[in-house]
C-alpha cells in the first residue's frame, strides 16, 4: 500500500521535464539570442513553467530557475545540492539549445505535507 501512495506523492521528474521543455520551445523556439530581450524571455520561461507545473495539481512547492547563455564557445558549469526527503521531493533539469543560445531550466519540488 505504501508503494502505491509513494507513486502519487513522489515528484515525477520526467513529467516535469516535458512540461518545462514545451514552455521553453514556445518562448525561445523561433528566436535568436538578443541581449535586450533576455530578461523578458527568462521571466516568461520561469513563470510559464511554474504555472504549468502548478496546474498539474500535485502537492508541491516549486522553485524554478532559468539560465540563458549566448553560444560563443565558452563553457558554463553549474551544480546544486539539496537536503530533503528523497521519497517525495525531487528535481529535474532541462537543457535546451538552438543555433544562437543555450537555456538551462532547473526545477526543485518540495512536497507539501498535508
Amino acid at each position: 500500500m505504501e508503494d502505491q501512495n509513494k507513486g502519487e506523492t513522489a515528484f515525477n521528474g520526467d513529467e516535469a521535464s516535458i512540461v518545462v521543455k514545451e514552455c521553453v520551445d514556445v518562448i525561445l523556439g523561433g528566436v535568436d539570442y538578443d541581449e535586450n530581450r533576455i530578461n523578458e524571455w527568462m521571466s516568461a520561461v520561469v513563470e510559464q513553467s511554474l504555472t504549468h507545473l502548478v496546474k498539474m495539481g500535485k502537492a508541491f512547492k516549486y522553485i524554478v530557475s532559468c539560465t540563458v547563455m549566448q553560444k560563443r564557445g565558452s563553457g558554463l558549469h553549474a551544480a546544486s545540492s539539496c537536503f530533503w526527503d528523497n521519497n517525495t521531493d525531487g528535481s529535474c533539469t532541462v537543457r535546451w539549445e538552438n543555433r544562437t543560445m543555450y537555456c538551462v531550466v532547473s526545477v526543485f519540488a518540495v512536497a507539501i505535507n498535508l
